[in-house]
């Protein structure tokens, strides 16, 4: 199915869907910037239209530092023909965003990277996220946790599979693997991804001083992220948008 065919397809005007690409490359740039990235694989992707089954991602290999709005892929998730050409997504992205994208309405943005700190905390026995500090506390019981890694996800079942472990969670630690961050909106997704690599980050450097870690009561640690929730999603769409600000400072070719 042609881009313009998708176009007619969606429920969004073209207004919303630039705005969409805007927000998607944005994150593929701030990744970069943050040095979350992996040479030019892993992958991000956006539903364009109310049932999520058309959406944005990047094309294979191409470095999230130099992703454009307008480069970005639309894709069908029935779309049988979506590997054939060209400028395909990777075949790990399809298997494992589009079979997401098919079965879970609610996950609207999907960020797939294999951070340092949230990878290093994946690849132990127990990557269990403990609530040591209000950071780590804010993803307490809050996330999926995939220990049967089978290799690079290039089939339809795994796909499958990781949609089904995901379930009705926004957060998944993929064991051996790395992470997969689900949200409304990018800016929610984005948020959830920065936050969830400082908390693995701490949580990382308190292991490596090899003294026991105090860890919050259970109490404490569902209060502390109650709080988080209380917040709403105000500051995550105010983070967002600071980040954009600085982009557009330092290069705002992303939104081309």
């Amino acid at each position: 199915m042609t881009q313009s065919a998708l176009r007619d397809v969606n429920s969004g005007t073209d207004m919303e869907e630039t705005q969409l690409r805007t927000d998607l490359a944005a994150a593929f740039r701030l990744t970069a910037m943050y040095d979350w990235h992996e040479g030019v694989a892993n992958h991000f992707s956006l539903a364009a239209s109310a049932d999520g089954r058309q959406f944005l991602m990047n094309r294979r290999w191409v470095h999230f530092s130099g992703i454009k709005a307008s480069e970005l892929l639309l894709l069908d998730v029935d779309d049988e023909t979506a590997m054939d050409g060209p400028d395909a997504p990777d075949p790990s992205a399809w298997c494992i965003h589009g079979q997401i994208h098919a079965a879970l309405p609610h996950a609207r943005c999907l960020l797939h990277t294999h951070m340092p700190y949230a990878t290093a905390l994946a690849c132990l026995a127990d990557p269990e996220i403990k609530p040591i500090d209000q950071n780590t506390a804010r993803f307490y019981k809050r996330v999926s946790y995939d220990m049967e890694f089978g290799g690079i996800a290039d089939n339809t079942e795994e796909g499958k599979r990781i949609a089904g472990m995901l379930g009705n969670r926004s957060i998944m630690m993929m064991g051996n693997h790395g992470v997969l961050i689900a949200g409304a909106t990018v800016a929610e997704a984005f948020d959830d991804l920065y936050y969830l690599e400082k908390a693995c980050k701490t949580l990382v450097l308190a292991y490596s001083t090899g003294q026991p870690l105090n860890i919050m009561p259970d109490a404490l640690a569902e209060e502390t992220a109650s709080q988080w929730e209380a917040y709403g999603d105000g500051m995550k769409h105010a983070h967002f948008s600071e980040m954009k600000a600085i982009l557009d400072q330092q290069d705002p070719s992303y939104s081309h």
